[in-house]
C-alpha cells in the first residue's frame, strides 16, 4: 500500500510545479503595478518634455521669421517707399538713411540700448543689467516670453528700434546733412525710443499693461512706442528745419511711384511680423493679430482711395498705398486686442482721417512734412491708440484680471470706460516726450554740426552732395 501512494504523490507534486506559473499570484501583486506606474510616469514626463521642446522650437522659429520680416520693413520696404517719393537727385541719400540705421542702431542696441529698454529699472528707464548683452542668451525671460530664448526676444525688439527713427526721415527728406541725421538719430534713439519702449513694454514700466504699470496702456506692437513718437518728432523736425527750397511754389512730385508701390507692398507683408510677431509665440493670438492687421490695411486703402476719388474724381496709386500704410499704423496698437470687424472699422476710419490730415491740415498750416510722416504715423498712431481703448476685447486677449483671477473687460465697448483714460495718458506721454526730446536734440545738433545742407547742395541733391554718387546714370546716346 505504501509503495502505491508514493508514485501517486509524486505525480501530484509534478503537476503543481508545472501549473504554478499559470495560477494567480498572491505574494507579488504590488510590485508589478508599482513598476508599471513608474514606467508610465517616466514616459509621460518624456512626452511632456518633448511637447515643451516642440512648442519652444515652433515659437522660436516664428519669432526669428518675424524678426526678419520687420527688418525687411526698413530695407528694402521703407527705403523703397521713401526713396520713390523724393526727387531722383535724392533717391540714394534717402535710401541710405534707412540702411545706415540698420547698422548703427544695431551696434547701440547691443552695447546698452536693449538694457535701457528692457532691463530691470524704474518706471521710466531700464537699468544696466544687460549691458553689452550680459545675461542675454538661450534661457528665456518669463516676464517677456517664456518659450523663446531671451536672445531671440532681444533681436526681435531690435528690429523695432531700427525702423522707428527711420520713419522720422520722411519729414526732413531732401534737406538734412547726413552727418546731422546720424547724430540726431543716435541721440533720438537713446533719449526718446529707449525710455518709451521701457515705459510701455519693460519690467516695472509706467505704462506696461502686462506687468502692472501705473497707467496700463494697451499697445500691442507699438502705436505709442513707434508711430506716435516718430510721427510727432517728424512734425517737430519739419517745423524746426523749415521748408525745402521752392516749396510749395515749385512742383516736387515723386520721381518713381513704382518704387514706392513696391516698398508699400513690402511694408504690408513685413507688418505681419511686426504685429503678429508681437504675440511672442506661434499660437492663436498671433493668428488674431495677423487677421486684424490684414483687414485694417485693406479697409484703410479703400477709405483713403475712396475719399480721394470723391474729392478729386480719380483714385491715385499713391493715395491707395498711403492709405494701406495708414491702416497698418492705426491697427498696430490694437492688433492683439480686437476682432476682425473692429479692425475693419479702425482701418476705414484711419484711411479717411489720415487722408484729411495730409490733404487738408498740412495745406492749412503750410508745414513741409516732405513724405507725410506726421500725417500718416503721428496722426494714425494717435487715432489707433485711442481706438484700441474703445474696441479692445477680453475674448481676444484677456489682459486684465481681478484678485480672484477672473477676466475683466478690456475696452470701453465691453464696459471698461476707464481704459480710454489710460490710453489718453499713454498718448500724452508719448507726445510730450517726442516734442520736448526732439526739440532739445535738434538744438544740440544744430548748434554743434548744423542740421541743414547748404542751399547749393540742396539744389544739387543729397546723392551727389552727401555721398558723391547718383542713383541713376544713363550714357548719352551716340
Amino acid at each position: 500500500m505504501q509503495k502505491r501512494l508514493i508514485p501517486g504523490l509524486s505525480l501530484v507534486l509534478v503537476f503543481f510545479s508545472l501549473a504554478q506559473p499559470l495560477l494567480p499570484q498572491t505574494a507579488a501583486p504590488a510590485a508589478a503595478p508599482a513598476s508599471a506606474s513608474s514606467d508610465t510616469n517616466a514616459r509621460l514626463a518624456r512626452l511632456e518634455l518633448q511637447a515643451a521642446d516642440a512648442k519652444s522650437s515652433a515659437d522660436n522659429a516664428w519669432m526669428l521669421t518675424s524678426a526678419a520680416l520687420v527688418l525687411m520693413m526698413t530695407g528694402p520696404g521703407l527705403a523703397l517707399f521713401y526713396g520713390g517719393l523724393v526727387r531722383k537727385k535724392n533717391v540714394l541719400g534717402t535710401m541710405m538713411q534707412s540702411f545706415a540705421l540698420m547698422a548703427v542702431i544695431t551696434v547701440l542696441w547691443g552695447l546698452f540700448s536693449f538694457s535701457l529698454a528692457f532691463g530691470s529699472g524704474n518706471s521710466f528707464i531700464g537699468g544696466l543689467d544687460h549691458l553689452f548683452l550680459r545675461g542675454v542668451g538661450a534661457a528665456p525671460d518669463g516676464d517677456y516670453a517664456a518659450t523663446i530664448p531671451l536672445q531671440t526676444f532681444m533681436v526681435y525688439q531690435l528690429m523695432f528700434a531700427i525702423i522707428t527713427p527711420g520713419l522720422i526721415a520722411g519729414a526732413f527728406a531732401e534737406r538734412m546733412k547726413f552727418s546731422a541725421m546720424m547724430a540726431f538719430m543716435i541721440l533720438w534713439s537713446i533719449v526718446i525710443y529707449d525710455p518709451m519702449a521701457h515705459m510701455v513694454w519693460g519690467k516695472s514700466g509706467l505704462l506696461n499693461a502686462a506687468l502692472g504699470g501705473r497707467f496700463p496702456t494697451l499697445d500691442f506692437a507699438g502705436g505709442t512706442v513707434v508711430h506716435i513718437t516718430s510721427g510727432v518728432s517728424a512734425l517737430v523736425c519739419a517745423l524746426y528745419m523749415g521748408k525745402r527750397l521752392g516749396y510749395p511754389k515749385e512742383p516736387m512730385p515723386p520721381h518713381s511711384v513704382v518704387l514706392s508701390f513696391i516698398g508699400a507692398c513690402l511694408l504690408w507683408v513685413g507688418w505681419f511680423g511686426f504685429n503678429a510677431g508681437s504675440a511672442l509665440s506661434a499660437g492663436s493670438l498671433a493668428t488674431s493679430a495677423f487677421v486684424a492687421t490684414h483687414f485694417a490695411a485693406a479697409a484703410a486703402a479703400v477709405g483713403w482711395a475712396g475719399a480721394e476719388w470723391l474729392r478729386n474724381g480719380k483714385p491715385s496709386v499713391l493715395g491707395a498705398i498711403s492709405g494701406s500704410v495708414a491702416g497698418l499704423v492705426a491697427i498696430t496698437p490694437a492688433a492683439g486686442f480686437v476682432k476682425p470687424m473692429p479692425a475693419l472699422v479702425i482701418g476705414l476710419i484711419a484711411g479717411v482721417f489720415c487722408y484729411w490730415m495730409v490733404a487738408k491740415v498740412k495745406a492749412l498750416f503750410g508745414y513741409d512734412d516732405s513724405l507725410d510722416a506726421f500725417g500718416v504715423h503721428g496722426a494714425g498712431g494717435t487715432l489707433g491708440a485711442l481706438l484700441t481703448g474703445v474696441f479692445a476685447s477680453s475674448t481676444v486677449n484677456p489682459m486684465f484680471k481681478d484678485a480672484q483671477g477672473h477676466t475683466m473687460p478690456s475696452g470701453m465697448i465691453e464696459g471698461n470706460a476707464h481704459q480710454l483714460l489710460n490710453q489718453f495718458v499713454g498718448v500724452a506721454i508719448s507726445w510730450g516726450l517726442a516734442i520736448v526730446g526732439t526739440l532739445v536734440i535738434l538744438k544740440i545738433v544744430d548748434a554743434t554740426i548744423g542740421l541743414r545742407v547748404a542751399p547749393e547742395e540742396e539744389i544739387q541733391g543729397l546723392d551727389l552732395s552727401q555721398h558723391g554718387e547718383e542713383g541713376y546714370f544713363w550714357e548719352p546716346s551716340a
